[in-house]
């Protein structure tokens, strides 16, 4: 669409250094000189979607084969505050390179597969080397929540044996102030992105020295974090970034992320069994296998105490059982409130019995 009609066009950004890694590929960028107007009347022409989603900065969204293709003008900033800027279009991909935030990020590609490289992020890329464009601290003062992104993305494509850059840490511990004119929604998708890496304990430990994480999230301590990534390899269950972020410990995060109400729940969960006197089987029971092994797991690291594959299973049997005794075998006996309490009784002496208790035996100990 693009290059039959004189434009360039190169996929960008993510998609290429993915490819490039050989990880999974989410979305397709592809930066042009085409002006977004030029690049809505193509898409019309061709007879696919387009969709004005950031039009006023140079992308339109193209849907084509069900998939969208953000395409974005090539750009340079003209002002910046932290946060958003104004930019000015350009047919220069350098300064399109040079707006945005690492050079792995800018890396470019033809639709053949040719790499283009205006600013020699294949050989950090290679390297497994996080570096910012140019100065760190001008890349991060034109948008705080690249502090944060630098911490992510190390987490998932940097070398942890070759440790931070020494200016992206500096850099970062001197505009820590700029984090507060961040969303909480921004914060707060970026602090799960990172809870999701593989093994997060190394990025969230660099930003605990350089003040990040205090900053973010006050009373939290990432002492547990590193043994609990430790026991999920040992244990094979699936990355929860909610159960990480469990293991920080503090309080309002909820509110300092601005949780949905869907994760807060689930950390509330996860929190308040961690904190509880439930046995594994309870644990279970009350709250489903998946989250008990995860609450067993937070209490082994942030407790240093053994993770018991007994309490595993007895977490899994407690999940898997079924009480026996059902209002309506009371209702002859109790009503109202009488009746919640005596079923509340009867499932307190089944859980404490390990569910071995039968229904003739607790309707017994009824008389």
């Amino acid at each position: 669409m693009l290059e039959t009609h004189g434009h360039k066009a190169l996929l960008v950004g993510g998609c290429v250094r993915n490819a490039l890694l050989g990880a999974p590929v989410n979305d397709i960028d592809i930066s042009t000189d085409a002006r977004p107007e030029r690049v809505m009347d193509l898409a019309k022409a061709a007879g696919l979607n387009a969709i004005p989603t950031g039009i006023e900065h140079g992308t339109i969204t193209v849907v084509a084969d069900g998939i969208p293709h953000e395409i974005t003008t090539f750009r340079h900033d003209v002002e910046t505050d932290g946060r958003r800027a104004v930019v000015a279009f350009s047919d220069n991909v350098e300064d399109d390179a040079r707006r945005r935030d690492f050079t792995m990020n800018a890396l470019y590609a033809t639709a053949d597969g040719t790499v283009v490289d205006p600013l020699g992020g294949l050989k950090d890329l290679k390297a497994r080397r996080l570096r910012f464009i140019d100065n760190a601290q001008d890349r991060i003062r034109e948008d705080y929540l690249r502090i944060l992104r630098y911490f992510r993305f190390h987490a998932y494509y940097g070398d942890p044996a070759e440790g931070m850059d020494p200016d992206a840490l500096a850099a970062s511990a001197a505009n820590i102030d700029g984090l507060a004119s961040l969303s909480r929604e921004r914060v707060g998708s970026e602090t799960l992105k990172l809870m999701g890496a593989s093994d997060p304990a190394p990025a969230v430990a660099a930003m605990r020295q350089t003040g990040v994480l205090t900053a973010i999230l006050p009373g939290t301590d990432d002492r547990a974090l590193a043994p609990l990534v430790h026991l999920e390899e040992m244990v094979a269950v699936p990355i929860d970034p909610v159960r990480r972020l469990t293991a920080l410990g503090g309080e309002g995060i909820a509110q300092a992320l601005r949780l949905s109400k869907k994760t807060a729940r689930h950390r509330d969960v996860l929190r308040n069994g961690l904190e509880s006197s439930d046995t594994p089987g309870a644990l279970g029971y009350r709250h489903g296998a998946e989250a008990a092994t995860s609450i067993l797991l937070l209490r082994a690291a942030v407790f240093e105490m053994p993770l018991m594959p007994e309490g595993l299973a007895a977490a899994q049997a407690g999940a898997d059982a079924q009480f026996p005794i059902r209002p309506a075998d009371l209702i002859d006996q109790f009503q109202g409130a009488a009746l919640g309490k005596a079923l509340k009784d009867l499932e307190a002496r089944w859980i404490a019995s390990d569910f071995s208790l039968s229904k003739s035996q607790l309707w017994d100990s009824l008389t």
